[in-house]
């Protein structure tokens, strides 16, 4: 519960006013629970979509819109504000010390504002389309908020760090690795079986789970060479690139 309370305090914008232990257990707790969190959003977003389509009655591009903004507010904009340093970062085409400088600068620059730009529009196009199809919503708006944060969790597991100081070397100095990489695998194959089942089909859950391995590794060598390692930016922007990437592939796939 300690670990649930943590995810909720760390990683969402819900008000959890209460000091909580941060000993190994528990940052590894918090962590085990980030993709239970993510479905939790996710099944808000849906909430909303169905608000609007089915109860409201406006049409799916609004529904849309209205569906990124929950789920925005919900994370309080925290894996937003990664992917914008994150564009920040790699697009000022400078070394990887002064990278991580930028990604440290809490001020947004052109870049970040473009590439945070294309990303919502990016987005709200896909899940458009997704409600404009209306098929099996409620799977994937839980599903796909999961896939990012495990990945994410055995990115974060696998990765360096790129600098020992930061929030990400304070919660990987407290991790036990192998325990979170075990229980995200685990979870990662136990959604991708469940999603089989309520589909009934297994071509879905097989691509996703693919596409999240593959942004695992790909991310992984590209932040690597770029930065030297992993930051609380780049976790962040993972997350916000994978689900845009699952929603595009389900979208292929339907």
């Amino acid at each position: 519960m300690n670990g649930l309370l943590l995810a909720l305090q760390f990683f969402t914008s819900i008000p959890i006013r209460k000091e909580l232990q941060m000993e190994r257990k528990d940052v590894t707790g918090m962590y085990v629970a980030l993709p239970f969190v993510g479905g939790l959003i996710g099944l808000a977003m849906y909430g909303v979509s169905i608000l609007f389509t089915d109860v409201i009655g406006t049409g799916s591009l609004l529904a849309s819109v209205f569906v990124v903004v929950v789920g925005v507010a919900l994370t309080g904009g925290l894996h937003l504000d990664g992917f914008a340093d994150m564009g920040d970062a790699f697009f000022s085409y400078r070394d990887k010390e002064k990278r991580l400088e930028i990604l440290d600068d809490p001020r947004i620059g052109a870049f970040g504002a473009m590439v945070l730009v294309l990303l919502l529009i990016v987005k709200i196009a896909l899940l458009e389309e997704l409600i404009h199809r209306n098929e099996g919503l409620l799977a994937y708006f839980i599903a796909v908020p999961f896939l990012a944060r495990a990945g994410m969790n055995v990115y974060f597991s696998t990765t360096r760090l790129a600098k020992e100081k930061g929030i990400a070397h304070f919660f990987k100095g407290k991790l036990a690795t192998a325990k979170l990489m075990a229980w995200s695998v685990s979870a990662t194959i136990a959604v991708a079986v469940v999603l089989g089942f309520v589909l009934h089909s297994i071509v879905v859950p097989v691509v996703l789970v693919f596409v999240a391995v593959a942004a695992v590794f790909i991310f992984r060598s590209w932040s690597l060479k770029h930065f030297g390692g992993v930051s609380g930016d780049l976790c962040g922007a993972f997350i916000e690139g994978t689900e845009a990437l699952l929603w595009l592939a389900i979208i292929i796939c339907i």
